[in-house]
């Protein structure tokens, strides 16, 4: 493959990787929730209003949206990074730059690819001259809770036009210098319920008087799992996580409470799977509720669909990949997390990576979502190298 790359590119990515760090130490430091990322956003659209040869402007309140103009006609391509963080208490002491909100951090990784893709602008702000078409970094809020930043932005419908759009994440399960591509799904379907079974409380001491939720609740807990094992194909892909079982008080032992919420997650990769589970969940709620004759309420959210990558997208991008870092190319299982990028993927063909950031050494290896989360820094460079290269390569590839 004849790729637009020398090891000038090289040297600058290198030259700038203090850049790209100091960003990122920068937006950690300073963790914003989901649809609450002002200073974040603001930060962003500062830095980058300081480039040459760039158009920026704010799709959404919180998000921010950069246009650089290749010298030479091309496709339009947008290049994605999240930027919120989560609701955890991070416990990292030993961090010079951990969190400074109480209660708020950085805990999967979003502050990497904000400080990655803010880099990677600023690098081709400085290159127009060899760039085709128009690349557009898309700094996207509120990747974390439901309905989505993605969603949010693409209803603007300022991405209908767009040829493809790329997206990586940044990941402690795999390691630095390792970079996963897969073709079609690459996340799962993501979805949420909560289930209310009102009984008939009553005296511990006196079980035959009441209609007890708590058991009624355990039951139907259990026979969401013989959706998973006797109605779903051994080849397919799914999950019931029930993480909420609420009853009672702990200060009232011998009372049987009233009702019991029940709550959790469900995780597929197929449509016509999501819709088995929904279906059957609602028929063992139903058949289990009727048989002890107590009402419930059921309420199942469909939250992300799954990210598919698109196949011409993905080849062509594994090849640039292939070419660019050999020997560091894996491909593994779909990963069953969330992820609204597949708002994009649902309009424009697209291609999301997973790219290595674990250092075991440095303890950059707890899982995302985790107190004691880190990112290996080292991997930063290949994120801005997998971004400049697409945005260089991409019309030409494709033609």
């Amino acid at each position: 493959m004849q790729l637009t790359w020398s090891p000038a590119y090289d040297e600058k990515i290198k030259a700038y990787e203090n850049i790209a760090i100091e960003y990122r130490r920068t937006l950690h430091q300073y963790p914003e929730l989901s649809f609450k990322e002002y200073r974040t956003s603001q930060y962003i659209y500062d830095e980058m209003f300081k480039l040459d040869h760039v158009e920026v402007t704010r799709p959404t309140k919180t998000s921010v949206l950069v246009k650089i103009t290749g010298a030479k006609p091309g496709l339009k391509i947008g290049l994605r990074a999240d930027m919120d963080a989560l609701p955890i208490q991070e416990d990292r002491p030993d961090l010079p730059f951990a969190s400074q909100e109480a209660g708020v951090m950085h805990a999967c990784g979003h502050d990497g690819h904000t400080a990655l893709l803010m880099t990677a602008t600023k690098i081709l702000s400085e290159m127009t001259d060899e760039l085709a078409g128009e690349i557009y970094s898309i700094f996207q809020h509120a990747e974390e809770s439901q309905p989505g930043g993605a969603k949010e932005m693409v209803e603007t419908g300022l991405f209908n036009d767009f040829d493809f759009i790329y997206g990586h994440h940044l990941v402690s399960s795999l390691e630095t210098g390792l970079i996963d591509i897969k073709t079609g799904p690459c996340s799962g379907n993501s979805d949420r319920y909560d289930v209310t079974i009102f009984g008939k409380g009553g005296h511990a001491a006196s079980p035959h008087e009441t209609i007890d939720p708590v058991i009624i609740g355990a039951q139907i807990i259990e026979k969401f799992q013989t959706i998973i094992s006797r109605k779903l194909d051994p080849l397919s892909s799914g999950v019931i996580s029930n993480t909420v079982f609420q009853a009672g008080d702990p200060k009232a032992k011998n009372i049987i409470p009233d009702s019991v919420l029940l709550g959790g997650s469900v995780r597929t990769l197929d449509a016509d799977v999501r819709q088995l589970i929904e279906t059957e969940m609602a028929r063992v709620i139903k058949g289990t509720c009727d048989s002890y004759g107590v009402k419930y309420d059921f309420n199942y959210r469909r939250g992300y669909a799954s990210v598919v990558n698109n196949a011409e997208t993905t080849a062509i991008i594994e090849d640039l990949s292939q070419t660019l870092f050999p020997n560091q190319i894996v491909s593994l299982p779909p990963f069953l997390g969330g992820e609204d990028f597949s708002a994009f993927s649902a309009i424009v063909p697209s291609t999301y990576l997973f790219v290595g950031s674990k250092n075991v050494a440095q303890q950059f290896d707890y899982p995302h979502h985790h107190p004691k989360f880190g990112l290996d820094e080292a991997s930063f460079p290949i994120g801005i190298k997998l971004f400049v290269s697409i945005a260089l390569n991409y019309t030409k590839l494709v033609h």
